[in-house]
């Protein structure tokens, strides 16, 4: 309806494969383009309005890098969006930090240490959305419900024994660490 464009770049072939069929569903493929492959060092043919990393920032070696790279693809005005996880509260140990499923407590900052970063990489802030506490559960439960669903149409699968095991400590381990520890925000930055 706007004139919107895009080009989607993803590892997974799963995803890359459901976000056609679902751009035929809404009659939108003449204005996507899904790429099966690896963002890392991409940068757009034409300037964008808009470039998006989300949850990925290993494409350019971490939040500084993946902003510099998706600034190469963007025009004057255009805006950077970045999903990225940060401290609610500062784990207590590594262990904790472990639980949450990160390297150690230094791979992520707290939320105003998230914020500052951006400006010190010479990005304003423009606009934030955080995960609340419901909506990070429902993300994490989704996740659950497809293994049980996968695990119930593939019991015989070489990765099933590992699925169910994923499965059986995953409620516990998000209720003891992510949900008290980790929080999600894509975070809107205009290059200064």
């Amino acid at each position: 309806d706007h004139g919107v464009v895009g080009t989607g770049i993803d590892m997974s072939r799963l995803f890359t494969e459901q976000a056609k069929l679902r751009a035929v569903e809404l009659g939108v493929t003449d204005q996507v383009e899904f790429i099966h492959g690896d963002a890392a060092g991409f940068v757009s043919d034409e300037k964008v309005g808009v470039a998006a990393c989300l949850g990925a920032t290993w494409i350019g070696g971490g939040v500084a890098g993946t902003i510099e790279l998706l600034a190469r693809s963007l025009r004057p005005g255009g805006i950077i969006l970045v999903g990225e996880p940060y401290w609610r509260r500062l784990p207590p140990t590594e262990d904790v930090a472990k639980g949450c499923l990160a390297h150690s407590i230094s791979d992520f900052l707290t939320l105003p240490g998230l914020l500052a970063s951006f400006g010190h990489l010479g990005s304003d802030v423009v606009e934030m959305v955080l995960a609340d506490q419901d909506g990070w559960d429902r993300y994490e439960a989704a996740k659950w419900l497809t293994m049980r669903r996968w695990l119930e149409a593939n019991p015989d699968d070489e990765l099933a024994k590992e699925v169910r095991a994923r499965l059986t400590s995953e409620p516990g381990r998000h209720a003891a660490y992510t949900r008290q520890y980790l929080g999600w925000g894509v975070f809107a930055l205009m290059p200064r």
